[in-house]
């Protein structure tokens, strides 16, 4: 992996174009996700369930990128710090992992509840919470519903559609054209953690 990843960074100057447009993608998600918490009255301010605590898997290199284009712009003391938290995160949970034990472990970006890099962050953690629908090739439509922090607060209302679906594909299609312009044909499959841990 560690080649792989060398060989990407590399090209910086052919993925920096990509990250121009993901960027273009991620205003198009936190706008509607603004519009959705408006209409719902809905604002995340932490719960004892919190997002960042939970074990989300980010499946594109230009998330990756993205993650790593913020981390560039930390002091180099704090990106030291928040790679020596990823590392003990990752060793953690591979040790609860081995003890059958379940993984409840922080986000190495959070301190005292905000994300560092909340700019930078990937697409799941920008669209977590709130009622959504799904239309997959091949799959029904499904509608999922919001966190539980959510449902308490604000179950009750009147759901308002959110198809994430032309998000979802918008992000699949850019992420497919700079794998083929960087001349990459692995797939990723990785927590926040086990992509700083990697750079």
């Amino acid at each position: 992996m560690n080649a792989l990843i060398d060989k990407i960074i590399s090209q910086e100057e052919k993925y920096s174009v990509f990250l121009q447009r993901l960027e273009l993608i991620f205003n198009k998600m936190d706008n509607k996700y603004n519009e959705l918490c408006e209409y719902y009255g809905f604002y995340c301010t932490g719960c004892e369930d919190n997002c960042c605590f939970t074990r989300f898997y980010h499946h594109t290199f230009a998330e990756y990128l993205y993650m790593k284009k913020g981390l560039d712009t930390l002091a180099p003391a704090n990106r030291k710090e928040i790679a020596q938290k990823a590392l003990s995160i990752c060793r953690q949970t591979s040790e609860l992992e081995k003890s059958g034990l379940p993984v409840h472990l922080p986000c190495p970006l959070n301190y005292d509840g905000m994300c560092v890099l909340y700019a930078y962050r990937p697409m799941i953690c920008r669209l977590h919470g709130i009622p959504h629908e799904l239309a997959l090739p091949g799959r029904e439509r499904k509608i999922n519903p919001g966190c539980d922090e959510f449902n308490a607060k604000c179950g009750s209302k009147k759901y308002m559609k959110f198809d994430r679906t032309h998000l979802y594909a918008e992000l699949a299609g850019l992420e497919s054209s700079m794998k083929k312009e960087l001349n990459i044909s692995e797939r990723i499959k990785m927590t926040i953690a086990q992509m700083i841990s990697s750079l």
